[in-house]
């Protein structure tokens, strides 16, 4: 199972590195110049730096999992990025 969103942003390679280096202290986090995978227990998540801002995917085995990692994940980007005053995501799921 999988869900996306987008997060406009003029800073998305500083908010990338920020959320990288801040999960990398408690779990396994691989690092690129424009891509983020951080393996969560429940599932994985990536940050990957687009024209607009950052665009985060989820995956997890579960509904739950996907849920719980997009909480982690939303929750941590929002307040990173408080200086925006950012909006709750819109997640969508594949079609």
């Amino acid at each position: 199972m999988q869900s996306t969103a987008d997060f406009p942003t003029a800073r998305g390679a500083q908010l990338m590195q920020t959320m990288a280096k801040h999960f990398g202290h408690k779990i396994e986090v691989e690092i690129t110049e424009t891509r983020a995978l951080m393996r969560f227990q429940p599932g994985d998540a990536w940050a990957e730096i687009v024209p607009e801002g950052l665009r985060l995917t989820v995956r997890s085995d579960t509904p739950e999992g996907v849920a719980r990692v997009r909480e982690v994940v939303e929750s941590h980007l929002l307040r990173f990025a408080h200086r925006e005053d950012p909006r709750p995501l819109v997640w969508a799921e594949p079609a």
